[in-house]
């Protein structure tokens, strides 16, 4: 390995005495640091109970270095701190050392929130410090023998009345972006990232559960080559459109889509004629992929023109020979020369590599264009984090046309390595508990909604093969987490994401096993999403005044990292609204804690402003079912809206499909309730609609926009 190092804002570091305080430090880290600081008095400090290694002691007790030791208890943290820079003289340096800890790959910090604590109460300007090892968080296809063997990234300096816990932790994760966003694969293509991950994991197979039909790697390239070059005939434009559910034609699809050097668009299948025309128009679209089976499914679908369509089962059997030919050659030439006969650019970086539509959740769908660096940020970014083994097997039932289900089950197991067991639909939970169960599957992604299938439908037995239960898409309620625990004998862990983010940022996972002495980083935490993923950056600003605010109190969440997209299609007027300076703003209100654990209250767009105070939907929706006792294990029985008030501007109502919760008198009886279980007035129901179901997307997602139009059609 290279025993180089780089260093990104070494211009923070400041020429007076500072305090250093890296997320990590083992041993060849701090003789890099040691070196990079060279010329200036060094002060090692830890914590008296910090576990230090071996290596690290012996070089603490060589002559000439200095190290001291303070308590996280001490009373006077203030006159500890004091001291130190006394005894650094003019332009000195204290380095704080972590010590050892158990954590997951890729976590930015190993200090205790209650060391982290007792470091902000030392009185003393300090400088967060990120230390990345990037062959610990690459991509398997990357060569690691070239990469730095360390990067240090300087955060910006903190004055010692702005220190505090959060302000580190705010500042540790910007310098941990700016460390990740400056790797070197990041300026590479998805298209030959892909050809090099069918190419390394040849063995590694794509299980299709509606046709009982497995491909290895090894065929689905030769097929993908084979495949591109007739789409190349058919159209000039720069993207095509896909209308497949998962499986081995939607992967084909894509892969040929990308190695003839175009654009993926999966089209929502399940969105209204207008949404889908939409789209089409935004893309400029003229030809689409798909295949006969799946348009008799789909009769209601506003289908293009015949001659736009090109079908997956007619087209293939005609390429007999060429598929031939291309799997015996992609087996036997090396991967640069290959990706140079099927004219794959090994550059990509910030040009566009797929073409994502939100989905509408909160009104049209607007078009999000992925970057190849935003895709392959966001696989390292995830499966540093999951840290899956080789050849582990997972489920692919999220629709293609769905961030989660585009780079979780489609780009991340063909780059990383991972057997795909596919099924075009999430809603048939038994039939994929039986695939779960009969080839091993290991990791599951779903939503809430789906998970109430499994409830319902699914026995203990066939589920006994997960490792990890992944929910996103909407808040996971607590009793339904705990029900499934308590059937399955396994805790779903709730994550969080945005098309924009292309879209994984936060993760909750089960913690390493405790081992020996080693304290355990903790990386789950009920009723938050988890931390962040390796190399995003976080701010929080005020809803009402947009000004900045720390990142434990309440604000707007805004987002920084390579996973983040340049903008929206073609619409200029919304992508400055939500990219200023490089930070995206989310439109998503939250506050993380000192452990780093994020909790979102909500959507900007699913808070009431009533009387000027915000109230969060999602909040009192958790109120309401709490009150009334309702089983949110198998169906969503209730959603909160803002209708217009004359007197506070807005005012709360309840959609509900309970019967008999329609009356004056139920209303206000539910209001005694929720004011006993401490919910503040202005956040009580005002009326309760009665309806028949609660809109959900194909998702999974509350479909906020319908709930919206349900309680409009009351008042008309």
């Amino acid at each position: 390995m290279s025993k180089s190092i780089q260093v990104i804002g070494k211009e923070n570091l400041p020429n007076r005495n500072v305090l250093i305080v890296p997320g990590r430090l083992n041993y060849p880290e701090l003789v890099q640091l040691e070196k990079l600081l060279s010329g200036r008095k060094i002060i090692w400090v830890c914590e008296e109970s910090a576990v230090i290694e071996d290596s690290i002691q012996a070089h603490l007790s060589k002559p000439g270095t200095e190290a001291v030791a303070f308590s996280s208890k001490d009373k006077d943290l203030q006159q500890v701190g004091k001291q130190l820079f006394k005894d650094l003289g003019d332009n000195g340096v204290a380095v704080f050392l972590p010590g050892e800890a158990l954590a997951l790959r890729g976590t930015a910090s190993l200090i205790p929130s209650d060391t982290l604590k007792a470091i902000t109460e030392l009185g003393l300007p300090s400088l967060p410090l990120a230390v990345q090892i990037p062959a610990d968080s690459s991509l398997s296809i990357e060569s690691t023998s070239s990469l730095p063997s360390v990067i240090f990234s300087f955060g910006k300096l903190l004055h010692p009345s702005d220190m505090s816990p959060a302000a580190w932790l705010e500042g540790l994760l910007t310098a941990s972006e700016a460390a990740f966003s400056s790797r070197e694969f990041l300026k590479g293509s998805l298209g030959m990232a892909l050809l090099a991950g069918l190419k390394k994991h040849s063995s590694c197979t794509v299980f299709d559960g509606s046709k009982d039909d497995s491909k290895s790697f090894a065929i689905i390239l030769g097929v993908a080559i084979a495949f591109s070059k007739h789409i190349s005939q058919q159209t000039k434009k720069k993207r095509v459109g896909i209308i497949l559910p998962p499986g081995l034609g939607g992967m084909i699809a894509n892969l040929a889509v990308i190695f003839a050097g175009k654009v993926p668009v999966n089209l929502n299948f399940t969105a209204s004629h207008e949404a889908v025309n939409s789209a089409i128009k935004q893309a400029d679209l003229d030809k689409f992929i798909t295949a006969d089976p799946f348009i008799r499914k789909m009769p209601s679908f506003p289908w293009p023109p015949n001659r736009d369509l090109v079908y997956l089962e007619r087209v293939l059997p005609q390429l007999k020979k060429s598929i031939t030919r291309w799997v015996l050659l992609s087996k036997v030439t090396p991967t640069k020369l290959l990706a140079k006969l099927v004219g794959i650019d090994p550059q990509g970086g910030d040009k566009e590599a797929i073409l994502l539509f939100t989905s509408g959740s909160s009104g049209a769908p607007k078009g999000v264009p992925l970057t190849h660096s935003n895709l392959l940020a966001n696989v390292c970014q995830f499966g540093t984090r999951l840290n899956l083994p080789h050849n582990a097997t997972i489920l692919g039932s999220l629709p293609l046309f769905h961030s989660f289900g585009c780079t979780v089950t489609l780009w991340f197991p063909i780059i990383e390595g991972l057997n795909l067991v596919t099924y075009p639909s999430p809603l048939e939970t038994k039939r994929i508990a039986e695939l779960i169960e009969e080839h091993k599957i290991v990791l599951l992604l779903a939503t809430p909604t789906f998970l109430r299938g499994y409830m319902r439908r699914v026995t203990p037995e066939q589920l006994k093969p997960l490792k990890l239960v992944v929910t996103g898409a909407e808040k996971l309620p607590t009793s339904l987490a705990n029900a499934f625990h308590q059937k399955f004998n396994i805790m779903p862990q709730e994550g969080y994401g945005l098309t924009e983010t292309s879209p994984a940022t936060n993760v909750n996972l089960p913690a390493p096993e405790p081992a020996g002495n080693l304290p355990v980083i903790p990386a789950a935490k009920i009723g938050t999403v988890g931390n962040f993923l390796p190399g995003i950056a976080v701010k929080l600003t005020d809803p009402s005044t947009d000004k900045p605010v720390p990142i434990d109190q309440p604000g707007i969440i805004w987002m920084k990292g390579a996973n983040v997209f340049p903008g929206y299609l073609n619409n200029e007027e919304k992508t400055k609204e939500v990219i200023i300076d490089g930070w995206f703003k989310t439109g998503d209100v939250g506050r993380m804690d000192e452990q780093g654990f994020l909790s979102i209250e909500g959507r900007i767009s699913r808070f009431s402003k009533i009387a000027g105070e915000m109230v969060p939907h999602e909040t009192v929706e958790a109120a309401v079912n709490n009150a009334l006792g309702l089983d949110e294990e198998t169906e969503r029985k209730i959603a909160i809206v803002g209708i217009p008030d004359a007197q506070k501007g807005e005012a709360i109502a309840l959609l509900s499909t309970i019967s008999g919760i329609a009356l004056e008198q139920e209303c206000i009886d539910l209001r005694y309730r929720l004011l006993e279980n401490g919910l503040p007035s202005l956040w009580c129901p005002k009326r309760i609609i009665p309806v028949e179901e609660i809109p959900i997307l194909a998702s999974g997602k509350l479909d906020i926009k319908a709930c919206q139009q349900l309680s409009e059609q009351v008042d008309q």
